[in-house]
């Protein structure tokens, strides 16, 4: 089964980043990718650029509202994730725990990841999209 590990901060808890070299950063969750990618678990990783470089599109509206920066209140934001293959939830909330940078504001929220498998099969939406991962090398 996947999951995706989801990094979130508050504001409290970034900023409790930012006194860190990015080089100690790099190192830290470089050892940790590397267990993971050592127990053959890490599907993929990746963190995301600063939030105030992003974009939102609100549907709230006819035609969706585009605006600048993080919506709303940066009360929780995405600093990145990780899938993981493993076992069980309770595999990956095991690997959760051991993630580093933990500690006031910062969190890890676990999502299991539907398998193309669960969806109806003779559906032809889900049928192109297997065509193209077989095709793309991802089935």
């Amino acid at each position: 089964m996947k999951y995706m590990l989801i990094m979130r901060a508050t504001d409290e808890g970034a900023g409790s980043l930012e006194d860190m070299e990015f080089e100690e950063i790099m190192a830290t969750m470089g050892r940790f990718n590397e267990e993971m990618i050592d127990a053959g678990v890490l599907v993929s990783a990746e963190g995301f650029e600063d939030a105030e470089h992003s974009v939102v599109v609100d549907y709230s509206a006819q035609p969706p509202v585009v605006t600048d920066g993080p919506y709303g209140e940066t009360k929780e934001l995405f600093g990145g994730f990780w899938v993981l293959d493993v076992a069980s939830k309770e595999e990956a909330v095991e690997w959760a725990k051991r993630a580093p940078m933990a500690g006031p504001g910062l969190k890890t929220e676990i999502r299991r990841i539907a398998s193309i498998d669960e969806f109806p099969q003779d559906n032809v939406w889900i049928q192109k999209e297997r065509a193209w991962r077989e095709a793309t090398g991802q089935l």
